[in-house]
């Protein structure tokens, strides 16, 4: 008869030691994807200004963010991407909530042309859906993807509104908001493109601004 306290773990020996490899395996398999998750830099908004000029408000903002490879892939296959700019003003107000004084948005529309070998960025108030929009959005034409994206991040003279709408406080509530809008994307990229991180590009900051002469 074997001895039954020959061994007091049995067959369960190797397991400690299978597990602690199992545990390496994977710690090793998911050091590499942490590093490039912190070595990467969500997108931000950099810059806000607000100015008055002699016909209202203005707002002028600054995003920073790296085009993802899979978005530009897509730009390369001819297929047009969507950003969406957005500003609110609030008016501060000790008795109540702040009462939105002003909201203003701006949709781009960026594309690669094959005949011209250019990118063309329209920019309009409305979105740019089909034909609609084209009719009162800015043309503008780049010779590399590289000049488009610095004008797509780079959100100049958002007008707010006259001064009389926006108050002479000395300093105003604004929250900018900035996002690649997936929306407009043709149908099956939508569905594709659903859950993948590399088309969440949002930022959003939120800023008492003073209200600076326009020299």
């Amino acid at each position: 008869m074997k001895n039954a306290h020959a061994n007091p773990c049995g067959r369960r020996g190797p397991a400690p030691l299978a597990a602690l490899l199992l545990a390496w395996v994977l710690l090793l398999s998911w050091l590499p994807l942490a590093a490039v998750a912190q070595g990467r830099t969500g997108p931000s908004v950099t810059q806000m200004r607000l100015e008055q000029a002699d016909d209202g408000v203005y707002l002028t903002a600054a995003v920073q963010f790296e085009l993802p490879s899979l978005v530009e892939e897509v730009l390369d296959k001819g297929i047009a991407i969507y950003f969406v700019a957005e500003a609110e003003v609030f008016q501060e107000r000790w008795y109540w909530t702040d009462r939105k004084v002003a909201q203003v948005t701006r949709h781009m529309r960026l594309a690669y042309q094959p005949l011209t070998r250019r990118w063309r960025l329209n920019v309009s108030p409305v979105p740019i859906t089909g034909t609609a929009g084209f009719g009162v959005s800015l043309n503008q034409n780049f010779d590399s993807l590289s000049d488009a994206m610095d004008a797509v991040k780079r959100v100049g003279r958002l007008r707010l509104g006259d001064v009389a709408e926006i108050g002479d406080e000395p300093q105003h509530q604004v929250v900018f908001r900035f996002r690649l809008d997936t929306s407009q994307l043709p149908r099956p990229f939508q569905i594709g493109v659903v859950g993948q991180a590399d088309w969440n590009i949002v930022a959003e900051r939120s800023a008492k601004l003073p209200l600076e002469k326009q020299r």
